[in-house]
C-alpha cells in the first residue's frame, strides 16, 4: 500500500490545524443585523416561548448552566459563533443559548425566530464553505484547501491552494475558478467546475530543466459532495488541467482528490 511522504502527512496535518482554528465565526443571524442608536448598539430582541432558557457560561454543552431565562422574558442577541448565540437578559446577565434551544423563540410582533442552522436545509443553501483535499496532481502526491462563497445554492466561486510533492519535482497551485451544482437538496450532489490559476515548480533535478517556473493553468473538472451531519460534508473532485508553459507544447496535469469540509 502506498505511503504519503512524510513531509507530506506533516503539511497535511498543519493545514487542516490552520483552518479549523481558524473557521470564523458566523455572525448574526440572518435577520438579525446591528443598528447604531445614540451611543448604544441596538440588538435583535427575542421572547421566551419554552418554559426556560438555559444560558451557559461558554459556547458548548461542556460550560455549566450560569442562568436561567424563565418564560415570556426578553433577551437581546449579541452574536453567533456556529451553534450558539450568545445573549444578554434583561437584568444584563451575558450567557450561550444553544440554537436548538431558540427555535421557539419569537420577535416583538410574534413571529418566530428564523435563523440558518448546520442542517441540510443550511447545507443545500449556505454563504460560506471551507475544506482540505489529499489526492494526486500529476503523479505527485498532493494537499490543498479551499474557500468559496455561495452566490446561490447552485452558483458559487472558490479559491483553490496546494502543494504537491514528486518524484522529479516539486510545487504550488494557486486557482481561482466557478463551481456550478446541480442539485443542491439532494445528500449527494454532482457539480461541475472550471477555472484558471498559477502552477509554480521547483525541479529536484536542475541538470537538464530550468531554475523554478511560474505558469498559467485552465482547469475544469466534476465532482460530488456528501452530507454526512451537522455541517460537515465529504468532497470529491477530478480536474483536468492544462498548463501553459512557455515551450512550443503545453502541458496536460490530471488531479484527483478527496476531501473533508464544513460549510457555514
Amino acid at each position: 500500500m502506498r505511503r504519503w511522504p512524510t513531509s507530506l502527512r506533516t503539511g497535511l496535518l498543519r493545514l487542516a490545524a490552520v483552518l479549523l482554528l481558524a473557521a470564523p465565526a458566523a455572525g448574526m443571524a440572518a435577520d438579525a443585523s446591528a443598528q447604531q442608536a445614540g451611543a448604544q448598539d441596538k440588538y435583535l430582541q427575542l421572547f421566551i416561548s419554552q418554559p426556560y432558557l438555559e444560558l451557559h457560561t461558554g459556547p458548548g454543552r461542556g460550560y455549566p448552566v450560569a442562568q436561567v431565562v424563565g418564560r415570556g422574558e426578553a433577551i437581546d442577541v449579541l452574536l453567533r459563533k456556529t451553534e450558539w448565540f450568545k445573549v444578554r437578559t434583561e437584568r444584563g446577565v451575558e450567557g450561550w443559548a444553544n440554537e436548538r434551544d431558540l427555535v421557539l423563540a419569537h420577535l416583538a410582533d410574534g413571529t418566530l425566530f428564523v435563523f440558518k442552522r448546520g442542517d441540510r436545509d443550511t447545507f443545500t443553501n449556505h454563504d460560506w464553505e471551507t475544506g482540505v483535499f489529499a489526492g494526486a496532481y500529476g503523479g505527485a502526491s498532493m494537499i490543498s484547501a479551499y474557500e468559496s462563497f455561495s452566490f446561490n445554492s447552485q452558483l458559487k466561486v472558490e479559491i483553490t491552494l496546494g502543494q504537491y510533492l514528486g518524484n522529479i519535482s516539486n510545487g504550488y497551485i494557486a486557482e481561482i475558478g466557478l463551481n456550478h451544482v446541480f442539485v443542491p437538496e439532494w445528500r449527494l450532489s454532482p457539480f461541475i467546475t472550471l477555472g484558471t490559476g498559477f502552477d509554480r515548480v521547483q525541479p529536484k533535478v536542475t541538470l537538464t530543466q530550468p531554475l523554478d517556473s511560474t505558469n498559467q493553468t485552465a482547469y475544469v473538472g466534476l465532482g460530488a459532495r456528501f452530507y454526512l451531519t451537522r455541517r460537515f460534508f465529504l468532497r470529491a473532485d477530478y480536474r483536468y488541467h492544462t498548463v501553459f508553459t512557455s515551450r512550443d507544447q503545453n502541458e496536460v496535469n490530471q488531479e484527483w482528490k478527496l476531501g473533508f469540509a464544513f460549510f457555514y
